[in-house]
């Protein structure tokens, strides 16, 4: 089995759930267990200031960093934030993903992220796309998603309405060709 971490997955148009619809999940984890990973293009009405206000962490509400939105990161375990980020020295809570993405749910990095010390990038979501074992390789046999190595580009500098479609681009096809029907020779 080949590991799709540090790859995204891209909903294909016949992919209807609410959730996923029109998505890019960046994958975090996966191996014969089952797989993890964070949706990173589904905004929701919440800023990262409102977010630690709620949680109870002290935050610099004159920051640029308190407006930016948070997002909704898969339907499991919506209570809990996951924080994706830029490679950031003295993070010794945040496991690292790739050589320019880091994830973490430390409080600590959390009170940081308005501050002077915080990441160059970051992006908080709240809940995570969980698959068991098996689910996802199926998900893929039956055409829903289209699968290439995350870029952090897409992450971190790309509008979030803007990640589906780029990312499609990543693969080299124009979106007006991908059919929702699954082709089988």
């Amino acid at each position: 089995m080949q590991s799709l971490e540090n790859h995204f997955l891209i909903a294909m148009p016949n992919l209807q759930d609410p959730f996923f619809k029109q998505t890019v999940t960046y994958i975090c984890e996966h191996n014969e267990e089952g797989a993890m990973g964070l949706v990173v293009n589904h905004p929701i009405d919440v800023t990262v200031g409102e977010l630690l206000d709620k949680i109870e962490i002290d935050n610099d509400k004159s920051n640029s960093a308190a407006d930016q939105q948070v997002f909704a990161g898969g339907p499991v375990h919506t209570d809990r934030g996951f924080v994706l980020h830029t490679p950031t020295p003295g993070y010794a809570s945040s496991q690292e993903l790739s050589s320019d993405i880091m994830i973490t749910t430390s409080k600590d990095v959390l009170a940081s992220l308005t501050s002077h010390n915080c990441p160059d990038s970051f992006l908080i979501t709240l809940g995570y796309a969980g698959w068991e074992r098996g689910q996802l390789e199926l998900e893929l046999l039956e055409n829903s998603w289209l699968v290439i190595e995350a870029e952090s580009g897409i992450i971190f500098n790309t509008p979030p309405e803007k990640r589906w479609e780029k990312a499609v681009q990543m693969l080299g096809i124009d979106i007006a060709q991908l059919s929702s029907q699954a082709g089988h020779a």
